[in-house]
């Protein structure tokens, strides 16, 4: 049990998580505290355009492999932008393609897929009701995003349920 009488996860490895929120335009990176328990914004990356570098390790994925190296990452939780009806469509295959890429940069660290139907959405919301909007919210939306996704992949995965 922990201090809030919460049962911990056996299985629950102590460290820091990397969440990203594929875009085609930018990529939102969030990371978790050492006990995940709360996700903040890391930084927004530039998407690589097709073609400008080698396919298998275009700028973007660098720079999150940097991420990943620099906070000592466990981890690394993706985004799969499943449709309202849990179908997956091109999205979904596209952000599959780039896990699998960005796994072969940070092996040996897990890159994980996660359910994020409407994270940006919930992020957007949030940004706009505190006030964030227009060129800045667009600036900051997809770590918001990363950040609805890795909290929600932390509150399912921190602990054994108690049912």
């Amino acid at each position: 049990m922990t201090e809030s009488g919460a049962v911990r996860n056996p299985r629950w490895t102590r460290g820091v998580r990397i969440a990203v929120d594929v875009g085609t335009v930018r990529i939102g990176l969030a990371k978790c505290d050492p006990d995940g328990i709360l996700a903040t914004p890391l930084r927004t990356v530039a998407r690589a355009k097709s073609g400008a570098k080698a396919p298998d390790s275009p700028a973007d994925l660098a720079e999150i492999a940097a991420a990943v190296a620099e906070h000592e990452a466990v981890e690394v939780v993706v985004g799969l932008p499943v449709a309202l009806g849990g179908q997956e469509r091109q999205a979904a295959s596209e952000a599959r393609q780039y896990a699998d890429r960005l796994a072969r940069i940070v092996a040996p660290v897990p890159v994980r897929m996660v359910d994020e139907r409407m994270s940006t959405v919930v992020a957007t919301r949030r940004l706009s009701e505190r006030g964030v909007r227009g060129k800045r919210g667009r600036a900051v939306v997809d770590q918001a995003a990363a950040v609805e996704i890795l909290q929600g992949w932390l509150d399912t995965h921190r602990r054994v349920s108690d049912a």
